[in-house]
């Protein structure tokens, strides 16, 4: 412990830390500006009897606006800085982790920004502390002090996770109540075991198909979209991205039993992790013909039935553990109320009511219902049709559940920031070039632009459009035109496996 610690003191000295330092002033940005710009309760006690009930309205809110974003221009820039050297190969996993340590600590103890998800989770959780179910019932039926937090588009849905997430929002309301301050803070440390997982299994992935683990760690952990939204924003991805990928890192290496019951448990937070389920057989399947000599048919039969056995088995044990049975799955229904353009079908529809509108008049929404009926039949065929091309390989396991994931998150009938999480935990090993880098940067810089700190979107507001355009391109350009130091490999360039230098030692060495 005491290396550890100091280890970790010669690190916040050292200037590889100063991407660290700076990313930590912009978390302690956010979480001051949090106070009167983030996504607020609609009355605030706490901030009454701080006397600073002002930070929330007329100046104080523009300053706390202001603080707010000057803080997450700090952490971009500090991720953009830090991305450098993961192009150029002299970053290690030990700095990303440290530096996850440095941005993270300011925001754990932020009120909620740039989403309002976390008090309907409390609101939910309390449904089945008071004994309602949660899958049958909205969070109006159950009035109490956490509903008037809720969206208004949320109050009367029924909850759409699964019910191991349930058992957390409950556990954590009947710790502390109704109380919201107590509720989030808790309901945000509830969420660091996922991010723990994501650490461990990261890099441990990224490895097995021969990429760089500090580069996995730079994607999928210090990006802006897991560190602000995911952890900052108090999101239930954090778990669900942390278990799936924790479970594909044990099924590479051989652990199937346990890497299929964190698929099942991922699935009981939210139900996409399912998608890596279906190419984790495949990689069971390899095993069994390579371990044990199976012939190709029995070995699919024997990893499809012992998977489906496991997963049943474990989602049923969360499932009496809350009390509930699977009325959830109906409710993932539930985010057709959301219209933005983080979706195609939704874009689309907003391109046409636009152009068309200029010749003809356009129901927006009857054109919105067969877009996203086109959306759901392209996915119902697409998965399939993956699962079996990507069947051969473990590199290629990893590569369709990012498609898939990827397909989903495009073709659903809504997205949200955070859904982008999803395949970018399993991108992080696959897409390790100076392009792929700066194409990331691009797309993560310019979602978690979009989003306004109080959970609205920007969406429709030329300027902020724009500007998040602007952004984004910059991010782009900034990793894309990065000199590349000569004396380290190539961006291109994978890590040697642990083995392959012992394989090449001359014999009797």
């Amino acid at each position: 412990m005491a290396q550890r610690i100091s280890q970790f003191a010669a690190f916040a000295t050292s200037p590889e830390a100063k991407p660290a330092r700076l990313g930590a002033v912009g978390a302690v940005l956010i979480t001051a500006g949090g106070l009167g710009a983030g996504s607020t309760r609609l009355h605030d006690p706490l901030l009454e009897s701080l006397h600073l009930s002002w930070l929330r309205f007329g100046h104080g809110l523009v300053l706390s606006s202001i603080l707010l974003w000057v803080g997450v221009a700090l952490m971009l820039l500090a991720w953009l800085r830090l991305g450098r050297s993961v192009i150029d190969r002299t970053a290690t996993e030990y700095t990303m982790k440290a530096t996850t340590g440095f941005w993270l600590t300011p925001l754990l103890l932020s009120v909620p920004v740039f989403s309002r998800d976390t008090y309907s989770y409390l609101a939910q959780g309390a449904l089945l502390r008071d004994g309602f179910d949660p899958y049958v019932v909205g969070p109006i039926d159950n009035p109490n002090s956490l509903l008037e937090n809720v969206s208004p588009i949320w109050t009367t849905t029924t909850a759409p996770y699964g019910p191991a997430f349930i058992l957390v929002a409950k556990f954590v309301t009947l710790l502390v109540g109704d109380d919201v301050v107590a509720g989030t803070m808790l309901l945000r440390l509830c969420m660091l075991p996922g991010l723990a997982l994501l650490i461990w299994a990261a890099p441990r992935v990224a490895r097995h198909v021969g990429a760089n683990g500090a580069a996995a760690l730079w994607i999928c952990v210090l990006n802006p979209l897991v560190i602000i939204h995911l952890m900052g924003g108090v999101h239930n991805e954090m778990l669900m991205v942390g278990l799936m990928m924790a479970a594909i890192a044990l099924t590479f290496s051989g652990h199937h039993f346990w890497g299929v019951s964190l698929i099942a448990v991922a699935v009981a937070v939210k139900a996409t992790a399912g998608l890596a389920l279906p190419f984790m057989v495949w990689v069971w399947t390899r095993d069994l013909r390579q371990r044990r000599g199976f012939r190709p048919i029995k070995a699919f039969a024997a990893a499809t039935a012992a998977s489906a056995l496991i997963f049943v088995a474990v989602f049923a044990v969360l499932s009496l553990a809350a009390g509930v049975g699977l009325g959830w799955l109906t409710a993932l229904a539930g985010s057709v109320k959301i219209i933005n353009w983080l979706t195609l079908p939704t874009a689309a529809s907003n391109v046409i009511n636009v152009v068309g509108g200029l010749f003809m008049t356009v129901n927006f929404y009857a054109v919105l219902d067969v877009a996203r009926i086109i959306g759901i039949a392209v996915i119902g065929i697409s998965l399939p049709l993956l699962w079996w091309r990507f069947r051969h390989t473990d590199r290629e396991a990893l590569v369709g559940i990012a498609l898939v994931m990827g397909v989903v998150v495009l073709f659903v009938p809504a997205a949200l920031p955070w859904y982008y999480t999803w395949p970018l935990a399993v991108v992080s090993a696959l897409a390790q070039s100076r392009q792929s880098i700066a194409l990331i940067a691009g797309l993560s810089t310019w979602i978690t632009v979009i989003w306004k700190p109080d959970g609205a979107h920007g969406m429709y507001s030329w300027p902020h459009v724009l500007l998040a355009i602007a952004c984004a391109v910059g991010a782009w350009y900034s990793l894309y035109k990065t000199p590349v130091n000569k004396l380290a490999p190539g961006p291109d360039v994978p890590p040697h496996g642990p083995g392959e230098s012992a394989a090449r030692q001359p014999a009797g060495h």
